[in-house]
């Protein structure tokens, strides 16, 4: 299981995620409760409380984990759902409006018949895509897995 973790790990690395949270991504989902404290990562990991630290303040910005507390509880549990990853796209679905909104102003700022204005224009019409076929492969989704 420790191999598979770092390997998964290594992949997630070299597809953008950052090394530490890589792997401790990699840990909480291989866990059968996919959930565990900043001690047991690191001790999974072989690596510093201060290490998974920095690592799950990454995940829980990105919305690939949660922090949970139970009450009267004196650690901290970080989780990751089930389905993560589609909670994820819905938070990312938000960031691709504001990178498009961004990008039609960069349009404004540049002019829109300057070269830069009309590369901008390009990327503008491919998020105003996106955002309006993510939420069909959304919907497509769940009305797949509602039998699930």
């Amino acid at each position: 299981m420790a191999k598979y973790v770092e390997s998964l790990g290594l992949t997630l690395n070299n597809i953008g995620l950052p090394r530490m949270p890589a792997r401790v991504f990699a840990a909480l989902t291989t866990s059968d409760s996919g959930e565990m404290t900043a001690a047991e990562v690191a001790e999974a990991l072989s690596v510093s409380p201060a290490a998974v630290s920095g690592a799950v303040k990454y995940l829980e910005q990105t919305g690939l984990i949660a922090k949970e507390r139970a009450p009267g509880a004196r650690r901290d549990h970080y989780r990751v759902f089930d389905d993560f990853w589609f909670a994820s796209m819905l938070k990312r679905e938000r960031m691709l409006e504001m990178w498009r909104d961004a990008t039609r102003e960069g349009m404004q700022a540049v002019g829109p018949d300057t070269p830069a204005g009309v590369r901008l224009s390009h990327m503008a019409d491919f998020l105003d895509y996106l955002v309006v076929e993510i939420p069909k492969l959304f919907a497509r989704w769940e009305s797949m897995n509602a039998d699930r």
